[in-house]
């Protein structure tokens, strides 16, 4: 997930910096940077795991995903639409929040995985 934040970062400062312009840019690098964020969060579960192989630990891994697949992919879907003059993304901009609900979902099964240790 790092490195692939890494080339959709580049991707976004280098290749779209132009056509997203100063108002969309910053909405592809959000995404960008709660996609980092969350995999650092994915590298500290799996470590976390090693130690705590709990239930919730492997919850919190598949809520950081979803939650990077829904909230940071669909903030990349935003711009891009918009960038393309379409008006946005109708009924699947809800996919943003329910993604940074999976996110808090995530550090909450992290903090409940690692506090039953044995």
């Amino acid at each position: 997930m790092a490195a692939l934040a890494v080339v959709i970062g580049a991707f976004g400062a280098h290749a779209l910096k132009e056509k997203l312009g100063p108002e969309l840019l910053p909405v592809f690098e959000t995404g960008v940077k709660y996609q980092f964020y969350h995999s650092f969060a994915l590298l500290a579960t799996g470590l976390a795991f090693m130690a705590y192989p709990h239930k919730q630990l492997k919850m919190a891994t598949l809520f950081f995903v979803i939650g990077i697949v829904l909230f940071s992919g669909s903030l990349y879907v935003l711009a891009l639409m918009k960038a393309n003059n379409q008006v946005g993304l109708k009924g699947f901009g809800i996919l943003t929040p329910i993604g940074g609900l999976f996110f808090i979902l995530g550090w909450l099964m992290l903090l409940l995985g690692v506090a039953k240790k044995p």
